[in-house]
Order: structure tokens, then C-alpha cells, then sequence
């Protein structure tokens, strides 16, 4: 299966180290930033935030490997003491690390299916979102269920609460991420 253009290199054409830099670390900030946008639960330790919209859209818009690498630099930058996390938190450990660990290779799943065109449609943006957001409730789950006495309750816990917020982001995405591939008329261009 070939690679497609991803929005980023639409956008930006003449691919530079200098422009990748300034990529990553715009999505590291971008996700930090999204990620003070934060509601928190009163009967769970995960709070709603905007985290994993910004983890699955620069999936999308950045690729795999660029994506990937901008969370693993958004995971350090909260790991040594940037307050990068939910509620202006930092540092890994404690009931949410899973879904933090999980942004990477959620980010990169995302950015793989983009590469092969799954952004240019509206169903196949959604479930290349849905497909990352599956990779960010597993691990998370998994992580949290050491904290709250098993799976079945991190599930929900963890899970549960937060799919109908999730539903709403990926429809809005899928709707917009086709949208501005027919803006930009590039719908088919192949590297």
C-alpha cells in the first residue's frame, strides 16, 4: 500500500529538519496546551480533557513517525517536571500514566492510517480516530485497573465515561479532516 500525503506535507511541501523540528515540538505544545483543558470527575481519577484529541489529529496531520515522536517529546517534557499534564501535573506515575504512555503509539496508528488515505473520507477518518482512541482506553484501562482494583472497574471508570465526549470529537474530526483535504485539493496526490 502506498503512502499519501500527509496534512502537514500539504501544507508545507519543501520538507526541511528545521520544519520537523518546529512541527514536533508545536504538537508537544499543542497537546499541552490541550491538555490543561481539563474537567475533572468526582468518581474517577481520569478527568475529561482535550489530550487525546490533540494526540489523534496531529496522528493524522503529522504521520506516524513525526507524531510519534512528538508525544514521546510531550511525555518528556511532563516527565521531568514541565506541569505538560492534566491540571497543570507532571511527572509519570499514578492512575493515568497508561493512557499518557499510550499517546505515541496511539499518535502513531493514527499517522500511519492517514499515510494510506483514511483522513480523505469521513468513515474512514473516524475510524482511524476510533482505532487510536482504542490503543489510549486499552493501555490507560490496563494501567488504571492496577489502581482501582481490576479491569471491570477501570473499565468504568476509565472507559465508560469518557466514549460519548470521544464520539463527539471523532465526528467533528472526520467531518473537518475530509473537508480540508477538499480545500486544499490535494485529495489524491501520492509522494
Amino acid at each position: 500500500m502506498s503512502s499519501t500525503l500527509t496534512l502537514s506535507q500539504a501544507l508545507f511541501p519543501n520538507r526541511t529538519v528545521a520544519r520537523d523540528i518546529f512541527l514536533v515540538a508545536g504538537a508537544s505544545l499543542l497537546v499541552a496546551a490541550l491538555a490543561q483543558v481539563s474537567i475533572p470527575l468526582p468518581f474517577t481519577p481520569v478527568p475529561i480533557t482535550g489530550q487525546t484529541l490533540g494526540v489523534l489529529l496531529m496522528g493524522i496531520v503529522l504521520g506516524s513517525r513525526r507524531a510519534a515522536i512528538a508525544m514521546a517529546l510531550y511525555l518528556l517534557e511532563g516527565a521531568i517536571g514541565l506541569p505538560f499534564f492534566a491540571e497543570g501535573r507532571s511527572g509519570l506515575g499514578g492512575p493515568t500514566t497508561g493512557y499518557l504512555l499510550a499517546f505515541p503509539l496511539a499518535a502513531f496508528f493514527t499517522g500511519w492510517l492517514a499515510e494510506r488515505g483514511w483522513d480523505r473520507k469521513p468513515l474512514t477518518a473516524a475510524l482511524a480516530m476510533l482505532i487510536g482512541s482504542l490503543v489510549i482506553f486499552g493501555l490507560g484501562a490496563a494501567w488504571l485497573s492496577i489502581y482501582v482494583g481490576g479491569l471491570q472497574k477501570a473499565f468504568t471508570l476509565g472507559v465508560l465515561p469518557f466514549l460519548p465526549g470521544d464520539l463527539i470529537k471523532t465526528t467533528i474530526a472526520s467531518g473537518v479532516l475530509p473537508l480540508t483535504w477538499k480545500l486544499l485539493g490535494k485529495r489524491s496526490h501520492q509522494d
